[in-house]
């Protein structure tokens, strides 16, 4: 995969986009299906840019560091959003959930909690879905 800056020769928009080879890029060009994703026109050529390189560990780690950073705040975000959204139930994840699944009157808010794994298998089968996420304690944010 390559990673080409476009520029739209009409509007001056600039944009990336990625393809398998520069023979890709040269033939979809040839077949005039590369476009201006502002305003459609087909005037598109390929701008300067710069490869991206790496020349040693630290940049990697750094580059890793970061990625771990993004992934916690992302799963921060999903945490906040289930706990202003779901009532927690603790370990009677399972119990709380089969409770809602045979009820007829629906609870308004849906839950959270914890369950083996075994217990999950269990809600499977008899039809009940769950959904597991990794799950950031306090002291670990």
């Amino acid at each position: 995969m390559i990673k080409y800056n476009l520029e739209c020769e009409k509007c001056n928009t600039t944009f990336d986009s990625w393809f398998s080879s520069s023979k890709e890029f040269d033939k979809l060009k040839k077949l005039k299906l590369i476009n201006c994703n502002s305003c459609n026109s087909i005037k598109v050529k390929k701008s300067l840019m710069s490869p991206k390189i790496l020349n040693n560990k630290e940049a990697v780690i750094n580059t890793d560091k970061n990625k771990l950073k993004i992934f916690k705040n992302k799963i921060k975000e999903y945490q906040k959003f289930i706990k202003n959204n779901f009532d927690y139930v603790g370990e009677n994840f399972s119990y709380e959930a089969r409770s809602l699944h045979y009820n007829t009157k629906k609870k308004s808010k849906g839950i959270y909690g914890r369950a083996s794994k075994s217990e999950i298998e269990s809600l499977s089968e008899e039809g009940i879905e769950t959904q597991t996420i990794p799950w950031l304690n306090d002291k670990d944010n």
